[in-house]
């Protein structure tokens, strides 16, 4: 039996921090040409809001890129690649068998197993343990939005069995009723 938990990063574009991502490009040894090239992209950043008819004036940004812009997905990248990193590390050590795909934004924990509840188990653990990550990078999940798939080769009806809520006390996650 194979299972899926879907999670999204609420307002990611918007939420990358400039500082923490000019930590990010110093630690990763780019040559200093291209360290200079984003952060100076990165630089003087301002914003206006427009809504109806009423015009902001102009404010300072330090956070975020354009979700639109080709650097954007270039920047994201680089700002999440210590965020899986240490999430392989953190699952490697507690010995969580998950995969992990990200789509910039979007991310997928697999996990597989003959018992439903030991794949539920690995699954709540991996999301707490990424969105405490996450949270640390200043970024945050939006727990509303998660989705859970379970895959099983039986040729019957798959009973989903009941949940003993009590075990997963202190878990970000809680599923609901099915």
């Amino acid at each position: 039996m194979t299972s899926t938990l879907a999670f999204d990063i609420a307002q990611f574009f918007l939420s990358l921090n400039h500082c923490l991502l000019s930590h990010i490009l110093e630690k990763a040894r780019f040559a200093s040409k291209v360290e200079y090239f984003f952060l100076n992209y990165l630089v003087s950043r301002k914003t206006q809001y427009y809504w109806n008819n009423f015009y902001s004036s102009f404010f300072n940004v330090d956070v975020g890129v354009g979700q639109g812009s080709v650097l954007s997905l270039i920047l994201s990248a680089l700002y999440l690649a210590p965020i899986l990193h240490i999430l392989e590390n953190h699952l490697r050590i507690l010995k969580i068998p998950v995969s992990i795909l990200f789509f910039v934004n979007n991310g997928l924990f697999i996990a597989q197993s003959k018992s439903f509840s030991i794949l539920n188990l690995l699954l709540f653990c991996s999301y707490n343990i990424a969105s405490i990550l996450l949270k640390k990078f200043r970024l945050i999940m939006e727990h509303t939005k998660i989705e859970m798939f379970h895959f099983s080769r039986l040729n019957r009806i798959f009973d989903l069995p009941s949940l003993n809520l009590s075990t997963l006390e202190g878990s970000i996650l809680y599923p609901r009723e099915t």
